[in-house]
């Protein structure tokens, strides 16, 4: 060899004098040293050679460090080599000086020079580090056997680190398997969240709110050179957020980047491969195969997997993949520019591979994109009865919105399943006109212009279209007209249509439930859930077990209630494969009724199984019902700030469905601010929603009304006449847990009354109906008072165990010590703090003087160690001084 070296490659580069700090990669690279090879491999642009340099800069003061900066010239074997020794020898002088010559030679003896050199370093005394930076230039076979022998032999004090683009021709799964390599790839090097903040805003010095930077970061999938292109391109722009909201692969530094860096080193027949493929969300040599029309592309996937082109593997088999998402915009664009004719035939041909293979979703998405929407509407046709029966209605309606009306009017079977799917979502709007197009067009002599490709479907259409507008009736509150379609739709349903019969049965019971007939709507939900099983609607059978168990448990059979959720459940885990969604909705049922148990450890172990299923195998209506049930179980365990911010999440995340709303949110977040003696908030919700004492009672507005009954208590109020009034509406109406928690509350009321008497037959009757059903939260988070109750209960009965069990879990502990505890005038004032009366107006009522009363105030708060009159009744509350 006579060109000379070029001493600048052997430079280690200098690190940026402003780096992101990633001790988490450090410590991988930290790892490395103790085996033979380091592999840094990852796509253009991931910042392999800034983390070497940066770390070698901070870690290495005690090591010798050999790199050489390889560019495409050093891929012969005898200029590679001599670039390595010469970088060895600026760390170990005079090292293979005697074999050098060799390599000039016409034909240098490889291995008998490596011989040599690893002989030399076998004897060094220090640690050294050989880093080949873009190695991926030179991997070819000349140098691959020599790189072999290196790393079979190398002296234990010598580590070797590899950055490459693509991983190299060594044999990395032995070194694997040996444990001799550590490896840093390109989702190690990907940014995280904080470290994208920290880049952004300390390095390229840009203002970006938090949201900005997640959108950025996730648009970018931690790419560095893409987030450091953009903010170049974000210098000097006044609307940055709709930068960041359109950043994408066509934006020019991107775009310039990637064809220098990454397609313009390709050959034709990948840049080909790269541009067809680019139609597709995910990629398997089978579905390239059919777009492409050609054969092998399982070979050309694993190629580009191998050679990091931006390709992300989606399973450990290597079987599906992806496109880096800018890289894919980059190249969806130039596909259009270089062969704009070729893109709906691609996407047609994925469409009907997809639809081969039964992935109903992807074959609709590859037809709309093809622009083909008959094909879409016929696709869209076929699978909504599937669709229903996983209860997929959302993406159903996202097809339906994607498909132009002309087309879906003439197509009277798509037309109806996508108005049943938008009404299983909530959305009524439209759903009426859509009706009137479809019998419309079924009145039509001949019927010439209707399209049917369900032809099955379109058989059970006279009992869906009764079915749909019972659902709509009972949408708007007409019970009768209700009753009056679900009767029609049985009458009309095919010949074993059982869906429709099942439908039609859970519209009428729904509307028997709303009319507060629980037994006549417990007796058609039965007929419903029996049908949606014979047909494997498990879903559908799921969230009917809600209002199976709802009822039961309005009735006051606890028991019942929890025998119907755990059939369900054990239905969904017996129906193979996946939870069914429905199945999570099971566990937070069975939270609540722990909760009414007072069986808090289990409540938790319920809703814990919930978070690990996840929503995804949860109903429409999981988000809220299991923030409900986690607050409930909150509140009981005393964290009430806690439980009013879960309420308010479930309240943001409500979706309501056909079932009546007899529990509202707003109501419950009363009752947890009452008992946690803050009466003023919770008579504030009851003034919102224009409740009184005297209100005519309905089994709807129930729920609310025995609210107002608990916030009259803890505002010192009167409730008997509600109560009492409740109770007989309750009882006539069969609602026995209704019943028993009324009777607990006119007990305490009695009790604060002086009727002590009146008070215990109430808590008598009230126990005698919850024994056998096993209630216990609603007497025991009643606190001092019902504790007392029940001890004066148990002394009248002796023998019977239950009240006595109740007392020693309502009883409370020693109430936490204050080191100075307050006056019985301190208390006083303590109490009418925690009402809605101002300060002049409690000094009225203690009659003392308004700077007396600030005096007292400033003392209370001393001793409480707070600052504020909520604070302060907070505080109370949780130390129990507002009860004694």
């Amino acid at each position: 060899m006579t060109s000379p070296l070029v001493e600048t490659k052997l430079f280690v580069p200098r690190p940026r004098r402003e780096l992101v700090d990633r001790p988490r990669l450090g410590e991988r690279l930290a790892r490395g040293l103790r085996g033979r090879v380091t592999l840094v491999s990852a796509p253009a642009g991931f910042g392999k050679t800034t983390l070497l340099s940066g770390w070698l800069d901070r870690n290495h003061a005690r090591r010798g460090v050999a790199w050489v900066s390889l560019d495409e010239s050093d891929a012969r074997p005898e200029v590679f080599w001599a670039y390595v020794i010469a970088a060895l020898q600026r760390v170990v002088p005079q090292l293979g000086a005697g074999v050098v010559p060799l390599l000039q030679g016409a034909a240098p003896p490889i291995e008998t020079v490596l011989a040599t050199v690893v002989n030399e370093l076998s004897v060094v005394p220090h640690d050294v580090d050989l880093v080949l930076d873009d190695y991926h230039l030179v991997d070819g076979a000349g140098v691959q056997a020599g790189m072999g022998f290196l790393v079979e032999h190398l002296p234990p004090q010598v580590h070797l680190v590899i950055s490459t683009r693509a991983d190299p021709g060594l044999p990395l799964a032995r070194l694997r398997a040996r444990g001799d390599l550590v490896e840093v790839r390109a989702a190690d090097l990907r940014f995280t969240g904080d470290e994208a903040a920290a880049y952004l805003g300390d390095v390229a010095g840009l203002e970006l709110s938090a949201g900005d930077v997640a959108a950025l970061a996730g648009r970018t999938e931690g790419w560095i050179a893409a987030l450091q292109l953009a903010a170049l391109s974000m210098q000097g722009r006044s609307d940055v957020a709709g930068f960041i909201a359109g950043f994408a692969g066509d934006d020019r530094y991107i775009v310039d980047y990637l064809v220098e860096e990454v397609l313009g080193r390709q050959s034709d027949e990948v840049r080909q491969f790269l541009m067809r493929t680019s139609v597709l969300d995910r990629l398997c040599g089978a579905l390239c195969d059919a777009v492409t029309g050609e054969r092998g592309c399982k070979g050309v996937l694993e190629a580009l997997d191998r050679a990091n082109l931006f390709v992300v593997p989606l399973d450990d088999n290597r079987q599906w993949y992806r496109y880096h998402h800018l890289f894919a915009d980059l190249l969806r664009a130039r596909l259009l520019d270089e062969r704009p004719a070729e893109v709906a035939e691609l996407h047609r041909r994925a469409s009907a591979w997809y639809d081969e293979h039964g992935e109903a979703g992807a074959a609709v998405r590859h037809a709309l994109a093809a622009g083909d929407v008959e094909r879409a509407a016929e696709l869209v046709e076929l699978a909504i009865r599937a669709m229903r029966q996983a209860r997929q209605e959302a993406t159903i309606r996202g097809w339906g919105d994607a498909l132009p009306d002309a087309v879906v009017q003439r197509r009277p079977v798509l037309a109806a399943g996508l108005a049943g799917a938008m009404m299983a979502g909530g959305d009524f709007e439209g759903v009426e006109e859509r009706l009137g197009d479809v019998e419309r067009l079924l009145a039509a002599p001949g019927a010439e212009a209707m399209v049917v490709a369900d032809a099955e479907g379109l058989d059970r259409l006279p009992g869906a279209i009764a079915m749909y507008r019972a659902a709509l009736a009972l949408a708007r509150g007409d019970l009768g007209a209700t009753l009056g379609n679900a009767r029609l739709a049985i009458e009309r349903a095919a010949a074993g249509d059982d869906l429709v019969r099942s439908g039609a049965s859970g519209l009428a019971g729904l509307a028997r439930w709303a009319g507060g007939d629980l037994d006549g709507a417990h007796e058609a939900y039965l007929v419903c859930v029996d049908g949606l099983q014979r047909i494997g609607y498990v879903p559908d059978v799921l969230g009917c077990s809600i209002t199976l168990a709802d009822i039961r448990a309005t009735q006051g059979r606890l028991g019942e209630a929890r025998r119907t959720y755990e059939r369900a459940l054990r239905l969904a885990e017996s129906a193979g494969g996946p939870l069914p969604r429905g199945a999570a909705d099971m566990h937070a049922g069975l939270a609540h009724l722990a909760v009414e148990r007072d069986d808090l450890e289990a409540a938790a172990a319920h809703l814990r199984r919930c978070e690990e299923l996840g929503e995804h195998a949860g109903l429409p209506q999981h988000p809220y019902r299991w923030r409900v049930a986690t607050a409930l179980l909150r509140a009981a365990q005393g964290a009430t700030d806690e439980a009013l911010g879960l309420l308010d999440d479930a309240q943001r995340v409500y979706t309501g469905d056909f079932s009546p709303n007899v529990r509202p949110i707003p109501a419950l977040r009363a009752r947890v601010l009452a008992a946690a003696g803050r009466a003023g908030e919770a008579a504030r919700w009851a003034d919102e929603h224009r409740l009184s004492d005297g209100d005519e009672l309905s089994y709807l507005r129930e729920f609310e009304h025995v609210t107002l009954a608990r916030v009259r208590l803890a505002q010192h109020a009167d409730p008997r006449p509600l109560l009492e009034r409740l109770l007989d509406a309750a009882d006539a109406g069969g609602r026995g847990g209704t019943v028993i928690e009324v009777l607990a509350l006119l007990a305490l009321a009695r009790q604060a009354a002086g009727d002590a008497d009146g008070a215990l037959e109430a808590l008598e009757r009230a126990l005698r109906a919850a024994e056998p059903e096993g209630y216990a939260r609603v007497f025991t988070a009643e606190g001092d008072a019902m504790a007392a109750l029940l001890r004066a209960l148990g002394k009248r009965h002796p023998g019977w165990a239950y009240p006595r069990r109740l007392h020693e879990a309502a009883a409370p502990g020693p109430a936490p010590a204050l080191a100075e505890p307050l006056s019985e005038r301190e208390l006083d004032v303590l109490r009418l703090l925690a009402t809605d009366l101002d300060g002049p107006d409690i000094a009225r009522r203690l009659s003392v003087s308004l700077n007396t009363l600030r005096t007292h105030t400033k003392n209370i708060y001393a001793k409480l160690g707070v600052n504020s009159r909520r604070a302060a009744v907070r505080q109370a509350a949780e130390l129990r001084l507002l009860k004694r």
